[in-house]
């Protein structure tokens, strides 16, 4: 979570801040890949955030060759406590052996986006259940007393 100053604080139990924020980036072979990736991240509230970067070309060696593609950038906005689900959620959409999955810390930045960021890939809380509902499963069970 940011403080007033756009620094993300540094309390973090266990060495880790669930809500600290990352840029993840991951590659893609294709517009139509990058896009079907990132609307499903933002849908399943895996990512605040998704540009798309066409025209990135990437030099890698894949089983021992040297490749040369033509690459779809993603830049991910994220939280450290939901980078594992989307990585996971990634490699089930997308279409290469070893998807590029990686994510830098965001060391600081705008509090109110920061803010945003956080609260957009929060996990939304379970539905208020009726103010009956309770009552009536102990009565249903013979525990109501």
């Amino acid at each position: 979570m940011a403080n007033g100053s756009g620094r993300v604080a540094r309390e973090r139990p266990n060495g880790k801040n669930a809500a600290e924020p990352r840029l993840a980036l991951v590659t893609a072979a294709s517009e139509d890949q990058a896009l079907a990736i990132a609307r499903a991240l933002v849908a399943e509230r895996l990512a605040a955030c998704v540009n798309l970067v066409a025209g990135v070309r990437s030099i890698y060696r894949w089983r021992e060759a040297i490749e040369d593609d033509r690459e779809w950038l993603l830049l991910i906005k994220t939280t450290a406590a939901r980078f594992a689900a989307l990585e996971r959620r990634v490699r089930e959409l997308h279409s290469y052996e070893t998807p590029e999955v990686v994510a830098l810390p965001i060391a600081e930045g705008s509090p109110p986006y920061l803010q945003w960021l956080t609260e957009m890939v929060a996990e939304p809380a379970a539905p208020p259940r009726p103010a009956g509902a309770r009552r009536a499963r102990l009565a249903r069970s013979g525990r109501n007393r």
